[in-house]
């Protein structure tokens, strides 16, 4: 009988393979879908992140020791919540890249100091080369200090990944963005990214890109 309504016009929708791709479809779009979202909230997530433990700021570009536009924005906003106290320890990331002569970690340093923050409230990770690497290297001192709730400042379209990465790596963190807005491609290649990360795991994925 269900071979016969198979062939019959009109009841075609009752192919179990076709249904089973449609199905499988559209749970890979709504999957994807919620991704997108989570990375669309947080990057508008505006509220007071409260108290913790550490900042990390995370790095971007510098030339000979100044922060690029993009770093300079991060680190402005990473001053504003240390005086504001939201914690007593700044962390600052990213290592050297082929013809830097310092480490964005230290050019970042060295614009908070010279903006009030003493050297000795500045922690700084200088392996890192790309998102996931600086926060497991992060992760890895500031849990010796037993260091766990963190505010991560990173631009908005950057702050679901980076988030659910520090979760991956035992850290409780909270999420302050700098700007909303980024092009509709970055924001899309974002939660594909979580998307992929949530499954296989965002070390494997880091793995996967780098290699």
């Amino acid at each position: 009988m269900f071979r016969l309504l198979r062939f019959i016009p009109g009841t075609g929708f009752l192919n179990p393979l076709k249904w089973i791709r449609r199905i499988a479809f559209l749970v890979v779009l709504v999957y994807f879908a919620a991704a997108f979202v989570d990375v669309v909230s947080a990057s508008r997530h505006n509220d007071s992140p409260g108290r913790s433990d550490a900042i990390i700021v995370l790095g971007a570009a510098q030339y000979n020791g100044r922060p690029s536009p993009v770093l300079k924005r991060r680190l402005d906003h990473a001053l504003a919540l240390y005086e504001a106290k939201v914690a007593r320890l700044v962390v600052v990331t990213g290592g050297r890249k082929p013809g830097d002569r310092i480490t964005e970690a230290s050019a970042s340093a060295n614009y908070l100091m010279a903006r009030g923050v003493p050297d000795s409230r500045i922690a700084r990770e200088v392996q890192g080369t790309d998102t996931y690497s600086s926060i497991a290297a992060a992760s890895r001192f500031l849990k010796k200090r037993e260091v766990q709730r963190v505010t991560i400042v990173t631009d908005g379209y950057h702050a679901a990944r980076v988030a659910a990465i520090a979760s991956e790596l035992g850290l409780d963190p909270v999420s302050s963005p700098v700007g909303s807005t980024a092009p509709l491609e970055r924001m899309l290649k974002e939660a594909g990214g979580i998307a992929i990360g949530r499954i296989t795991g965002f070390r494997r994925l880091s793995a996967w890109i780098s290699g």
